[in-house]
């Protein structure tokens, strides 16, 4: 065995930037069978929550700490979204172009990208796509103010809470993250052609925890 070795050649990585944003909507059944890109994404927040230890003391001591159960947040920032967002953000729309606020919200599903960088080929190394379920956006502050000699464009911001859902033989999740640098290319090219669409039927999804798994696996 040998020492152990920091920075070495091609094993400075680093993340950065977020693009390839995608609105999944459900449908009754709460199959996330559409997609619709999410364009004018500028910044998502991940948030998690929970984890926290709870010391228990016995015999004088501190005897364990049991840990509370972990919940996905996040906050995304964007200078747009599409029309098909306005259901899941307490807008009803009951004739073009005339939105109604204060709507019931509805759950939805997203993705993300990131870039992975390195120290050889920069952000061309790779990149990992996050998916998000049981999504559900609170209402959020719009500040519109004047024109002046400095515009600027307005920046939408929502608060996202998660409802976790199954993984066999794991526990309930909100978020799966898939590493290009790491799944292979076949896998990683049919879990994309769902998430994206592919050349057939150009219909965009988001597969189950599950249907994600065993796409990646894919010889």
């Amino acid at each position: 065995m040998t020492r152990l070795l920091w920075d070495q050649l091609g094993e400075r990585t680093y993340e950065t930037g977020v693009d390839h944003g995608v609105l999944y909507i459900p449908d009754e059944t709460g199959v996330y069978d559409l997609g619709v890109p999410w364009n004018g994404l500028t910044s998502v927040s991940e948030t998690p929550s929970g984890a926290e230890a709870n010391a228990q003391y016995a015999d004088n001591i501190k005897y364990l700490n049991l840990i509370s159960a972990e919940e996905f947040g996040a906050t995304l920032e964007a200078l747009t979204y599409p029309d098909e967002f306005a259901q899941f953000d307490g807008l009803a729309v009951p004739e073009p172009g005339v939105a109604v606020g204060q709507q019931p919200r509805r759950s939805f599903g997203l993705s993300y990208r990131t870039q992975i960088g390195n120290d050889l080929e920069g952000t061309a190394y790779g990149y990992k796509i996050h998916l998000v379920y049981g999504c559900v956006a609170t209402p959020s502050e719009k500040a519109y103010n004047t024109i002046n000699d400095s515009p600027e464009a307005i920046t939408f911001s929502w608060e996202i809470a998660t409802t976790p859902v199954a993984v066999t033989g794991l526990q309930p999740t909100a978020l799966i993250v898939i590493d290009s640098t790491v799944v292979p290319s076949a896998g990683l090219t049919a879990l994309e052609d769902e998430l994206y669409g592919d050349a057939t039927t150009g219909v965009a999804n988001l597969p189950t925890p599950d249907a994600v798994i065993a796409l990646v696996a894919t010889p």
